[in-house]
């Protein structure tokens, strides 16, 4: 570790490094496009909608096959428009790298940083 630098200098650093990786970036402009597209917003509203209608219809126990093929009939239809499919690849490449660092930081570590370091007493 470089003199006068803490771990938590050290993780604002790793921010900032993450969030110029071409994957970031990548996942911005895909996530700002999205938000910037009528149709978009028009279909993750609906599916989002028939989502929490799905969700609570489980709760009641009204949930039927109809209702699971509704809800993926919206996700299919919304994520077939090109910009969602380059938020989606987008975001994929941002977790896989996200992942990568992740297994580094886990490394020297006897814990899995980002998957049980704040687990207690865990099989």
């Amino acid at each position: 570790m470089s003199v006068g630098k803490t771990v938590d200098d050290l993780g604002i650093e790793l921010g900032e490094r993450i969030a110029a990786t071409d994957e970031y970036e990548r996942f911005e402009v895909a996530t700002e496009a999205v938000e910037n597209d009528e149709e978009a917003q028009e279909r993750i509203q609906e599916f989002e909608q028939l989502r929490q209608e799905f969700s609570l219809a489980r709760q009641t126990g009204s949930a039927d096959q109809d209702a699971v093929e509704e809800l993926k009939r919206a996700q299919r239809k919304l994520h077939s428009l090109p910009v969602m499919q380059e938020y989606l690849e987008a975001q994929e490449a941002l977790q896989d790298r996200l992942e990568t660092v992740n297994e580094a930081i886990s490394e020297p570590l006897a814990v899995d940083f980002g998957g049980e370091a704040g687990g207690c007493c865990q099989n």
